[in-house]
């Protein structure tokens, strides 16, 4: 954060909390952000981290300070912050949240009068103002004020409710087991859930901003309790969300956590089944799974470069009404065009309600792929060109340089070889139909590059 003019990474702005992300900075930022909205109405919330209270004041203070009158959410969801833009009419919001990060960090997310986080091209208004030191403050009597928004999750549940068949999911008495990572999601998906007629376990399930049940990012190796409670108490489903609950991870009725490719395959699925010709966007790291989905119910795919925000201004642009990404980001356009764990879980649940069938069945039907990872080092310097010698090499092939290098094979694997946005390497990404093949692709594509890099390095 803050370095070479940059305050937005992938995912909003994010620090470790008083060494990179200081209250002063934190009110700094603000005011930049509230020069940006031009004393505009602004709501406000934050997550469940120990600072995000703290950050939440300054935030304000900045915000005030540069005339813009707040709507003070106190604890939600993103995604339920982000609604609630849409239901007041307020020309945005800044939610507090480092969403997956561990506890020491925080981040501030400057979202737009729709609901979607800012676009590149309004981050950098927002930057220059920033590190120009422009930010305009209001005269004394023209200060912004402060009021409280109530039933943020309330109004956030009854949408979502919208959207699915109520009567047809509460009539199967669905038991689900929730992790919610000890953060927001449990303010929200508990309500919706038993609102749907379901019978809810939860575990992680206090408030805690230290998260001591586990890490806030839903990774597999952290989802074994999530997994053993669902084959213990005989539960239908578990759900794992991230710190700030836009994401959701599932586990079947068997105890297997499945990563995100898979379940947005599944309501890639249904939906297309339902809405044939509709365009589907996903960024250039999804499993070839979405692809096949795609052309088997036809859909549109459009493909994007890696991070949420992308996606929703790509579902913008392209009056797109699903997107989704490997991690667990389901975006349903017909609620709102942003990553929804809560939503997500009522169209799984909804798929699982009408086609009367357990979610490793309806997974099981799926085509199935392995995946393998690599990674090669490469100086900073030299990524970029790199990347283009290594596309350069690739000609012939079908191929996309949406982001780094994907490669489509005639045997429905894939690799993407893309350069990491926070550490001096290149990621690789394979999948197959057997573990072997994306073994052997990931093996010959990191041999490629390292002589790619090598011959630029010498």
């Amino acid at each position: 954060m803050l370095g070479s003019r940059r305050l937005f990474g992938t995912n909003g702005i994010r620090g470790i909390v008083n060494k990179e992300l200081t209250v002063e900075i934190a009110t700094r930022i603000a005011g930049a952000i509230g020069t940006f909205f031009k004393q505009g109405a602004i709501i406000v919330g934050h997550d469940a981290r120990t600072s995000s209270p703290m950050l939440a004041k300054a935030v304000i203070a900045g915000l005030n300070a540069s005339g813009c009158n707040i709507l003070f959410a106190g604890m939600a969801p993103t995604p339920a912050l982000q609604y609630a833009v849409k239901k007041h009419r307020t020309d945005g919001a800044v939610i507090i949240t480092a969403s997956h990060n561990p506890p020491e960090y925080n981040g501030i997310k400057a979202i737009w009068k729709d609901g979607i986080e800012l676009s590149r091209e309004q981050e950098i208004l927002v930057e220059n103002t920033f590190f120009d030191e422009k930010a305009r403050y209001a005269e004394w009597n023209c200060l912004g004020t402060t009021r409280e928004l109530l039933d943020v999750v309330e109004d956030y549940v009854e949408a979502i409710k919208k959207h699915v068949e109520n009567e047809k999911i509460a009539k199967k008495h669905y038991h689900v087991v929730v992790d919610a990572a000890n953060s927001v999601g449990n303010l929200a998906v508990p309500r919706l859930l038993r609102d749907l007629g379901c019978r809810v376990t939860t575990i992680n399930g206090n408030i805690d901003g230290t998260f001591p049940g586990r890490l806030p990012e839903p990774r597999l190796e952290n989802l074994r309790d999530l997994a053993s409670t669902v084959k213990a108490v005989r539960a239908d489903l578990g759900v794992a969300y991230d710190g700030d609950a836009d994401r959701s991870v599932f586990v079947d009725e068997k105890g297997e956590v499945h990563w995100g490719d898979k379940t947005f395959a599944l309501v890639e699925k249904h939906f297309l089944k339902e809405n044939s010709g509709e365009k589907i966007v996903t960024p250039v790291s999804s499993s070839t799974l979405v692809k096949d989905i795609a052309d088997a119910y036809n859909g549109k795919l459009v493909w994007t470069k890696v991070g949420s925000v992308t996606v929703s201004q790509t579902m913008k642009k392209e009056k797109a009404k699903l997107g989704g990404e490997e991690n667990g980001g389901i975006f349903y356009g017909l609620h709102q065009s942003v990553r929804d764990g809560a939503m997500a879980t009522a169209l799984v649940l909804n798929i699982m309600a009408k086609t009367n069938e357990k979610l490793s069945r309806l997974i099981g039907e799926l085509p199935k792929y392995f995946i393998e990872k690599g990674k090669v080092e490469c100086p900073e310097h030299l990524k970029e060109k790199v990347l283009k010698k290594f596309s350069s090499q690739m000609k012939g092939l079908d191929i996309s340089i949406i982001d780094g290098v994907k490669v489509w094979f005639e045997d429905k694997s894939g690799i993407l070889i893309r350069p990491s946005g926070t550490e001096p390497i290149y990621r690789l990404y394979a999948e197959a139909n057997t573990q072997e093949r994306a073994r052997k692709l990931v093996d010959e594509y990191s041999l490629r590059l390292r002589k790619t890099i090598q011959g630029m390095a010498g």
